[in-house]
């Protein structure tokens, strides 16, 4: 799956009933999607440090599921995050950072 299909599955999956889906019960309520992107990321964070390459990518594989569902909450788009990844693009991160 990309992640222009998980995009699109989180958008297919808002108008799901949220006691059926928990992509549904996490877009209806922002502040817990946003709690449960901030979990998944300390549970990457951790696996990252304990060196073990199929528990870091299962864990990345749900920062980004819950990163998406977080912005989806917020209404920003892949489409909105690529927009801004290509503007960034432009120059080099070191001037990019420094002009935020």
């Amino acid at each position: 799956m990309s992640i222009k299909d998980l995009a699109q599955t989180i958008t297919d999956r808002a108008s799901s009933d949220p006691s059926e889906s928990w992509t549904a019960k996490l877009l209806s309520n922002p502040d817990k999607a946003a709690e449960k992107f901030g979990e998944e990321a300390v549970e990457a964070i951790i696996e990252a440090t304990k060196g073990d390459p199929a528990r870091l990518t299962s864990e990345a594989a749900d920062v980004m599921y819950h990163l998406l569902v977080m912005c989806a909450a917020h209404g920003v788009t892949l489409s909105d995050i690529e927009a801004e990844l290509a503007n960034r693009t432009s120059q080099s991160g070191l001037r990019e950072k420094a002009n935020r």
